[in-house]
């Protein structure tokens, strides 16, 4: 469409992506876990420790796929990954025992982290600057509209079984991914474009493009406080949400809610995040972005309160109301503050480094969630826990070092 700048296109592609790869293999397998347990006879933390290791994408591999994408482009990176979650999906469908389900979900981290959080960031960053927050909190939005795939998902496992809902889910992979992957591109000033679309008065040959940004040292920048301290935060995060994404429906299936209504509530958490993906994205282009992602686990940790007391009916409302503005606003900013920091050449391996860090968090929040199912019987001690956990990441976010240069940083301090 004429008059619309191609960075939006981008935008729109990765928003689909990341709606499609999060609601299948991150909020959606929620739906499976009962169906696996049932069939298979293995325990809650005996699977649970597959979703972490589904969160490899956001660990070992993160770091490397921020190096790949920074020197091949996103483009690339997106095609290999929309197959290789395809293959996934159809493989954790032919499980036959435990090794091979892991196995599965090691493919599944490898294909979800190239065509997820680091790739889709980094394409959408090189095309902003001004309008970054905007723009990210747009994508991020697509992680949370995942959430929508849950009713479908649990219509096709009760419909058919879970085994052949994964088969259908995979050829989808494969039939959406690889078409909009077509879509991506990698840096403006190929098409004679600076981010946001701007262009040089009187320019008309791509190679008198430039972009004017700051060489960063890269490894003097690792050497400073802001990386650790944002990957620190983000740890605490990952270890909360995705416990809450991986056990919310077996949580509220303990405590007497039926299948059918907890399935409600977790289709609600990601796509009530979409108001805090974008309305914290929205406030970041406009308040120093460390108050904005520290009041972001604020409303998370007053969200996980109300869920320890779920079993009263009618805390579930204020779960709904704070939890998911709350971690789908650090979903935004986790992005849009590394701009403050990082120029555009090293992004993705800053933001790669920050993911390994949060995976930490993303790998033992689902095993000990489980552990204490399996345990106690119940989840209120982990949920009490993780409330006091975000009160931890206040006083690390707020030290983060003021960004000198919002614009241009030249190195993290």
């Amino acid at each position: 469409m004429k008059g619309v700048f191609y960075g939006w296109w981008i935008v729109a592609a990765s928003f689909i992506i990341a709606s499609y790869v999060a609601g299948t293999i991150f909020y959606g397998f929620t739906a499976f876990f009962d169906p696996i347990v049932e069939e298979q006879g293995w325990s809650y933390t005996q699977v649970s420790i597959a979703f972490s290791f589904r969160g490899l994408e956001m660990g070992i591999l993160a770091p490397v796929v921020g190096f790949v994408v920074d020197r091949f482009g996103s483009r690339k990176v997106t095609f290999f990954g929309v197959i290789i979650v395809g293959f996934g999906l159809i493989l954790v469908s032919l499980t036959q025992s435990l090794a091979m389900f892991y196995g599965a979900f090691l493919l599944l981290a490898l294909g979800a982290g190239s065509c997820t959080s680091v790739v889709l960031t980094t394409a959408v960053a090189n095309w902003f600057k001004r309008n970054i927050g905007k723009a990210l909190g747009i994508t991020a939005c697509g992680f949370g509209a995942g959430g929508a795939f849950i009713p479908l998902i649990v219509w096709l496992i009760d419909a058919y079984d879970w085994r052949t809902a994964l088969l259908i889910l995979g050829l989808g992979m494969w039939t959406l991914g690889i078409t909009l992957a077509f879509v991506i591109r990698d840096k403006p000033e190929q098409y004679g474009y600076l981010p946001d679309g701007d262009t040089h008065a009187g320019s008309t040959s791509k190679s008198e493009v430039q972009v004017q940004v700051v060489e960063v040292a890269f490894k003097e920048a690792i050497k400073g406080r802001t990386l650790w301290l944002i990957g620190l935060a983000e740890a605490i995060r990952f270890a909360i949400l995705t416990a809450v994404v991986i056990h919310i429906m077996p949580y509220l299936s303990s405590i007497g809610i039926s299948r059918r209504d907890a399935g409600l509530v977790a289709t609600a958490v990601p796509l009530l995040s979409l108001i805090g993906r974008f309305g914290f994205g929205w406030l970041g282009d406009i308040v120093d972005k460390r108050y904005v992602m520290a009041s972001t686990h604020l409303v998370m940790g007053l969200g996980m309160l109300a869920l320890s007391y779920a079993n009263i009916r009618w805390a579930i409302l204020p779960f709904l109301l704070l939890f998911p503005l709350g971690y789908g606003g650090g979903m935004s900013l986790r992005g849009a503050i590394l701009t403050d920091y990082f120029d555009r050449i090293h992004f993705g391996k800053a933001l790669g480094i920050i993911m390994g860090i949060s995976s930490i968090g993303g790998i033992i929040g689902p095993a000990l969630a489980g552990w204490t199912f399996d345990t106690l019987g119940n989840y209120s001690v982990v949920w009490f826990a993780f409330s006091a956990l975000t009160l931890v990441a206040l006083p690390i976010i707020l030290v983060i070092p003021t960004a000198r240069v919002p614009d241009l940083q030249s190195r993290a301090q």
